[in-house]
């Protein structure tokens, strides 16, 4: 069984049956059930999400994308930095960047001020940050590979995907 598949088709679908899975692989449902299992022991798998398109209830969720400089430290890189901010709970996904900054973030907040006061008070201060851009998101039109809003016939056609 290829672990690239199984992964390609269960990103997709986290919600798929394993015997749906197992038909699709053309395996035994047992086989792809230890195969699975043992991908979220090795944390390939590392969790399963639902998308929400937060824009259509009544919650209150600001998104920004943060930008970070930093300068690295001795031994450590980035990893030591990285480790301070990615701990915070608003903090949503962490990369490390090749080009003009060296970290991106995207944060969850409720309000404007509270993901502000984030980066003044907390992001900003830590040793190494150099810099900061906060860049606040007005609208989701795709996420994880969801189309999140009607075309202009007021439709959603999204190609079919399949395995």
């Amino acid at each position: 069984m290829e672990d690239k598949l199984l992964l390609s088709i269960m990103q997709k679908n986290a919600r798929i049956k394993m015997r749906d899975l197992a038909a699709v692989l053309d395996e035994p449902r047992e086989n792809v059930i230890d195969k699975v299992t043992e991908l979220e022991d090795k944390k390939v798998i590392c969790g399963y999400h639902t998308v929400i398109n937060w824009d259509k209830t009544n919650t209150d969720i600001v998104t920004a994308l943060i930008e970070i400089k930093a300068t690295p430290e001795r031994e450590f890189g980035y990893d030591r930095i990285a480790s301070r901010i990615y701990k915070f709970e608003e903090v949503e996904t962490m990369y490390l960047l090749a080009g003009r900054y060296d970290f991106a973030l995207i944060i969850r907040g409720h309000t404007m001020q509270q993901v502000a006061h984030l980066v003044a008070s907390k992001l900003a201060p830590i040793s190494g940050v150099t810099e900061t851009v906060t860049t606040f998101v007005l609208k989701n039109y795709k996420n994880s590979g969801i189309v999140m809003v009607e075309d202009e016939d007021g439709k959603n056609d999204r190609l079919v995907v399949t395995p």
